[in-house]
């Protein structure tokens, strides 16, 4: 009986010698060939299991080690009595490698759900305005196309939105990189500029038709959203660059159900975007409850984007219904 002994790697191949038996590894690095070799290893810690593991004989193994080990130009194991024991640097990359082969095997399971029409998940985050008009239509797409996946969509301000893409709860938001945070931190696509309007009541005093100067709101209630949103910053600066005082009776929320229900049961005059307004008036919202104010002068809010974690891959599911939106826009 031939008793094969235990290799923990065989010998490294020279430099250069990569190149010229015409591997790519000296070109592309590391496969998942290997990524799957350094996970059993950590597993097994023996070579001749690893070798089984991936259906592979021992030397083959040994050549995958001495691989991987010129690549990074790192010892990543050493031979013991039993066995072999990771080095940091051989641990450091399984840790990794784990993380990679679990993305990949939920990508594979993602798309073989997607194929099959039992979808997938979906996380995004929206402000008001692109929600309604581009959001929802790309949802309802979607749904009619792969009907089992699943999405989850948060309306919010841009702050709320981008720290909660951060934080890994969306998988990318449709709104507006704040000002105090990092640019360089995010990948963003502009794809709109939001308009807005002021609304009140039916019977409102300032809802007769006409044109209604700046001057003339100031003296009512006013709602606006919480902290310093774009579209606050916008309403504000109107009446700054004209001279005109704040209003300074106001509920501050950013609820758009509060909002609606403020404007309609008092005098209050809330500015919401062209999008809510025109929902709100149409025969599936609130018409007949809620006016849309005629006014000599524009509210205009910085455009909003598409916005992605650089460097984060985005899901199958959750690159459709990216490009379901952009399509939305062109």
């Amino acid at each position: 009986m031939t008793v094969q002994k235990e290799v923990d790697h065989a010998p490294r191949p020279k430099p250069g010698a990569a190149e010229a038996d015409g591997s790519p590894l000296q070109r592309s690095g590391l496969t998942l060939r290997h990524m799957r070799m350094i996970v059993a290893l950590d597993d097994h810690g023996r070579v001749s299991a690893a070798a089984q593991v991936m259906n592979i004989s021992q030397p083959a193994a040994s050549r995958m080690i001495a691989e991987m080990e010129s690549v990074l130009d790192a010892r990543l194991c050493e031979r013991l009595p039993r066995g072999v024991a990771l080095t940091p640097y051989g641990k450091a990359l399984a840790r990794r490698a784990r993380s990679i082969l679990l993305e990949m095997r939920e990508a594979d399971r993602e798309i073989a759900e997607l194929k099959a029409g039992k979808g997938g998940s979906v996380f995004l985050g929206a402000v008001t305005a692109p929600a309604i008009e581009l959001a929802v239509p790309a949802i309802r797409e979607i749904r009619r196309l792969y009907p089992r996946i699943e999405i989850t969509m948060q309306v919010e301000t841009s702050n709320v939105l981008a720290r909660e893409l951060i934080a890994s709860r969306h998988d990318f938001i449709i709104a507006r990189v704040p000002d105090d945070l990092n640019p360089r931190l995010f990948d963003s696509r502009v794809i709109g500029v939001e308009k807005a309007c002021l609304i009140v009541r039916r019977g409102h005093p300032l809802a007769g038709g006409r044109a209604v100067r700046l001057e003339e709101t100031a003296g009512y209630d006013w709602v606006f959203q919480s902290g310093r949103s774009p579209l606050r910053q916008a309403m504000e600066a109107n009446f700054l660059n004209r001279n005109i005082a704040l209003p300074e009776r106001i509920l501050n929320t950013s609820s758009l159900l509060l909002t609606l229900v403020m404007v309609a049961q008092s005098d209050a005059i809330a500015p919401v975007s062209v999008q809510v307004a025109r929902f709100i008036q149409s025969p599936e919202g609130l018409a007949g409850a809620i006016d849309v104010v005629p006014t000599e002068f524009d509210i205009e809010v910085r455009p909003y984007s598409l916005i992605t974690i650089r460097n984060r891959v985005l899901s199958p599911a959750a690159r459709m219904l990216y490009d379901f939106i952009l399509k939305e826009v062109s």
